[in-house]
This record gives C-alpha cells, structure tokens and sequence, in this order.
C-alpha cells in the first residue's frame, strides 16, 4: 500500500464514521485528533452510535456529532452535494452500506477492505485488516489513516467533561464529601453481555472493599454499571450495606463519566467505561482477561494507571478461561500502591510482535 502525499489532499471538510460500542470509540479518538493536527482548518465531522455519538460530544478537535443506523443509511445522501473532502469509515459493516453512504456525500473515502471489490474500487485507499501488524488497539486504528502520510498526535484517548456535566457531579458527591466520606472508589464489576467472560467474580470485589475499608474506613463505594447487570450489582450494594451507592443503570453515561471524573480511584473490568477512565487521567486500577490482555487494551500515555493482567495472558488462554485466575491478593497490592499514590510510568509505545 502506498503512502499518499498528505499535502496532495488538503481536505477542507473531513468526516469519521465509526458505528461501533463506547470502547472501539474510545480508542479511534486518538486517531481523530491526529487528522485535526494535521488539517487545523479543516472542518472534522463524526457520525457513529448513539453511544459513539454521546462519547465524541464536546470534543475540541470536532464540530459536529450525528448518529447512524444501519436501517436508515440506505435512505440518506442521495439528493445532497458531495459535502467533504475526505471521509474514512471505520468498523467492518458487511455488505458496505456506511462505505457507501460515505462515497455519496464525500469525495475521497478511505475505509477498511470490504467483501464488495466493486466498492473497493471506487475507494482512495482500502485497507486490508488481516495484514495490519500490531497489538495494541490504539496503533491498530491508526491503520486507517496511515496512507494519510500524517504524524500522530499523541497516543492518550480523548474525553471531555463539560463544565456544567463536572458541577452536577461535583453536587451529587456533596453530601459524602461534606460527610468526610473517603477515599471515594468507583467500581465497574460487568463487561457488556456478549464479554461476560472478562467479569470479576461479585465475590472477588466484596473482599477487595472489605481489605479497602480495612485500611480506609470511610471509604465509600460507588457502584457503576448498566441495567444488564443489575442483579450483579445490586448483590455487591447489599453486601456493602452502609459504604456503597448503587449507581447501575440510574445514570446516562456521560453522567457516569461526569462522577467518575470525581473519583478518588476507580477499580474496573476491561469495558466502555474503563476506557472513558483512561482519558479522564484520574487513578485507576483495570484488570484485563487473557485473551484481551493490557498490552492491546490499557490505556497509553496515562499518569495514574494501574494494570492487572492474568497469569495466563499471553499464554494461549481462551474465552473460557476464567477471570477468577486474577486473585484479590494480585488486585489489592495494586489498589493499595494506588491509594498511596504510587503509580507506575506511563505506557508510551505500543507493543507490536
């Protein structure tokens, strides 16, 4: 694949699709940026998810965020204008409809190789995603805009908290803070339905905030999460009687993001959420299952990071291995250096076989 000549494009307008869940969102904003460092003036549009759409609301480096469905691509951007200059298309969708979509409203598309060569064809450049040669996710999405030819704009993830989503945090905590409740510990027990397998066992995370308590009594919990799991977490709210907050399924997520941004430390399995904690740089620990270990996933260039990754990790694991391989012993000694502030240096390359 040839490496095409950045300044041979200048685009003026600059549109992202990438319909996808709220971590492999997480993840392409890095590659984003990178497009508006290298086109400062130019006009960056991103369409995905409602869920992608939520996380790339109030980005600098973006004007404007939409939403898109499958159902409904086929329908739009026949009657306009061709309204950018370049689009890339994220994410594999099959039988190509958001490639097409982007080839009626764009004039130059990059996306990943699709199952039609008649789209292939009409593409800028098609990326074949079995030949991409690295691990880590990050690295992995910059694949799409490597025949770009632009430099890289730094390898953290990208979210911000507006200033009105921070204040109604900042009030929500009031009544622990003014308590002298602290530290203040968010907990992400559950990945979505179909990672189950990467979910620490309930068990695991009531003794770890009992060894918690045992150090810092006042410390409260808050329990983060989705409506899916709410039984799992409503268990972990009962045993912590008296010391947790069960915020599953109660909170938007940029609200959960907003308390998150608050927190004290947050302790989390490999999810959408964690990713959002991996740009928000406040302390975290994350724990990786085996076969998505931290050395593809872990936040890079993060000051205040902790990983825990599987004995077996790297070592032929399965889906089925189970996430309880990761003892609490291994999780506590992280979340004790982190209570004390004690970090690691941050990942700054990302690793490539």
């Amino acid at each position: 694949m040839s490496t095409l000549r950045a300044a041979s494009i200048e685009p003026s307008s600059i549109l992202v699709i990438y319909v996808t869940r709220i971590g492999d969102t997480m993840l392409v904003t890095p590659a984003v940026r990178a497009l508006a460092q290298a086109w400062p003036k130019a006009r960056i549009d991103f369409f995905g998810s409602r869920t992608s759409a939520a996380v790339f609301r109030h980005l600098p480096f973006v004007s404007r965020v939409g939403v898109l469905t499958k159902k409904r691509i086929r329908f739009k951007g026949w009657l306009q204008r061709k309204s950018y200059d370049l689009a890339l298309v994220y994410g594999f969708d099959g039988d190509g409809p958001f490639v097409e979509y982007a080839l009626r409203v764009s004039r130059q598309v990059i996306a990943f190789k699709q199952r039609k060569e008649s789209l292939n064809q009409k593409l800028l450049a098609s990326i074949d995603k079995t030949t991409i040669r690295c691990s880590n996710s990050v690295d992995y999405l910059f694949s799409l805009i490597a025949p770009l030819g632009i430099p890289k704009a730094g390898l953290h993830l990208s979210y911000v908290i507006s200033e009105s989503e921070r204040q109604w945090a900042v009030a929500r905590l009031a009544a622990l803070r003014d308590g002298g409740a602290g530290p203040i510990v968010g907990l992400q027990i559950a990945s979505f339905p179909t990672k189950g397998y990467r979910d620490w066992p309930v068990e695991n995370f009531v003794e770890l905030c009992r060894r918690i308590r045992s150090e810092h009594p006042k410390a409260h919990f808050l329990i983060l999460g989705g409506k899916r799991e709410w039984k799992r977490t409503r268990a972990l709210h009962v045993s912590l009687s008296g010391c947790s907050t069960h915020y599953a399924g109660r909170l938007s997520l940029r609200q959960t993001a907003a308390l998150m941004g608050q927190l004290d430390l947050y302790i989390g399995v490999d999810t959408g959420p964690t990713h959002i904690m991996g740009a928000l740089h406040r302390p975290m620990v994350a724990l990786y299952h085996p076969s998505s270990p931290s050395r593809a996933l872990a936040p890079l260039e993060h000051p205040c990071c902790h990983v825990v990754d599987h004995p077996l990790a790297d070592r032929g694991a399965t889906e089925h291995t189970p996430m309880a391989g990761i003892t609490v012993d291994a999780v506590w000694e992280k979340v004790r250096a982190a209570l004390s502030g004690e970090f690691p240096p941050p990942l700054v390359t990302p690793w490539t076989p």
